[in-house]
């Protein structure tokens, strides 16, 4: 099973914690994740791209001239994609870009991405993360106190509300509930800085 440092919010290391070898030390399967973030990030978009098509835009239905003798070439209506103010004939139309992976293809993304950080040493574990109120500077001195790095996610077990204002808008740190943890951002910020609780929850998931 693979070990790492237990710390506390003042970057002193207190233990080491075991993580489970079936969560945090499975061989990372680049593919898979890569199947995931494609999937997290067409599911992001909109599909709201729309253009008229001729039966939609404005204008005459009348035949701008007769078919034969003018010498011009022949033209249903002035509403056609060739002229300019015409509709368009492949244009975008409203669609909806989601889609769903395998739960089991899920899960094994899931896994690569936790394994990944811990074969890459990019884990913090804390013991525990909270503070009376929210306060941005505190949790900058916590950050810098674990060597967190420039782009750092911060999991915690319930979603502190005092954690999470108090790192919301620090540049390059996420805070995230782990109910809500995804490759996407895992894979997106460098270091993952964790609590116990939130370890427990992702192994008792993933197990």
């Amino acid at each position: 099973m693979p070990k790492v440092a237990l710390y506390d919010m003042s970057g002193a290391q207190i233990g080491e914690l075991e993580l489970n070898d079936s969560v945090f030390g499975i061989e990372p399967n680049k593919s898979v994740m890569y199947d995931f973030v494609k999937m997290q990030l067409a599911n992001k978009r909109v599909g709201t791209s729309s253009s008229k098509t001729r039966a939609e835009v404005s204008g005459s239905g009348k035949k701008p001239w007769r078919q034969k003798g003018t010498g011009r070439a022949r033209v249903g209506n002035r509403r056609n994609p060739v002229w300019t103010g015409g509709g368009i004939a492949f244009g975008p139309r409203p669609r909806d870009y989601s889609y769903r992976l395998p739960r089991k293809v899920r899960k094994l993304a899931m896994k690569s991405a936790l394994s990944s950080k811990v074969l890459e040493n990019n884990i913090i574990v804390v013991d525990q993360l909270s503070f009376d109120e929210p306060r941005t500077k505190q949790m900058v001195a916590t950050l810098q106190a674990l060597n967190s790095g420039k782009k750092t996610l911060v999991i915690t077990a319930d979603g502190d509300a005092n954690i999470t204002k108090s790192a919301r808008n620090i540049p390059g740190v996420k805070p995230l509930r782990v109910d809500y943890i995804n490759v996407y951002d895992l894979l997106r910020y460098d270091t993952l800085l964790i609590t116990r609780d939130a370890v427990a929850k992702v192994e008792e998931v993933y197990a």
